[in-house]
């Protein structure tokens, strides 16, 4: 089980690290033609942006402005860069995401633990977030200064984080996950609307590890959630 945590790690790291410097390697030089000139700008300034605003990410690209040392020139290439990052992090959180998934299926107990099962699951792992990496919508949005990036990031940080409290759900503490969520989903806001899209899968995550399956419960979490999401 350690050393299956120690590949997993290593492994996403791994696909992290390959995302990153193709992304870095092939970000805008300057601003694309639409809203990305408005938000680098925006986020030079911390000025205010076209409704409903995304003050998150205007903070989160006036941070990444500053390494550009008072060279304007290099603004947009740093606002870009933030972009490139958030994206080859949403790359690792998908790779765990898949790996949770298919150890699920392919490992079911300590047993199963062997060298073919655990090459199986890594190998999902990494053909699902290599193949989502160099897809031409996420690649497109991973080099630029617009909010998808960004909201990509936190909308995978948010469906892994439900995972791993489905890992401990029965643990002392394991509810921390759901306040973790609460607060990402709360900041994501502020960069998108996308990420309250993981409502649904959540609430279905939680009824699942929780209650004992019935067509009733399903259809009420499901309707729950639908209600949850339409409120929000």
């Amino acid at each position: 089980m350690k050393n299956y945590r120690l590949i997993n790690n290593i492994s996403g790291w791994a696909v992290f690290i390959i995302a990153a410097v193709t992304y870095l390697m092939t970000i805008e030089p300057t601003a694309s033609l639409w809203d990305c000139g408005e938000f680098i700008a925006s986020c030079f300034k911390l000025e205010v942006g076209h409704p409903p605003g995304n003050p998150v990410f205007m903070i989160m690209g006036r941070f990444f402005t500053l390494f550009a040392g008072g060279n304007i020139s290099k603004v947009a290439p740093m606002v870009n860069s933030m972009s490139a990052l958030a994206s080859a992090f949403t790359i690792l959180f998908l790779f765990w995401t898949i790996t949770h998934l298919a150890k699920k299926i392919i490992i079911k107990n300590e047993s199963q633990y062997n060298t073919g099962r655990v090459i199986a699951v890594m190998a999902a792992g990494i053909v699902g977030a290599v193949a989502y990496t160099f897809s031409d919508s996420f690649w497109f949005s991973a080099v630029e200064g617009e909010v998808y990036a960004s909201s990509a990031f936190f909308t995978a940080l948010v469906f892994w984080a439900i995972l791993k409290w489905e890992d401990v759900a029965n643990e002392q503490y394991a509810d921390r996950w759901i306040i973790l969520i609460a607060f990402l989903i709360g900041l994501s806001i502020g960069v998108h609307l996308l990420n309250l899209l993981t409502l649904p899968g959540i609430v279905l995550v939680y009824y699942f590890r929780k209650f004992k399956f019935s067509w009733k419960g399903f259809s009420i979490s499901l309707v729950t959630s639908i209600i949850l999401l339409s409120l929000l």
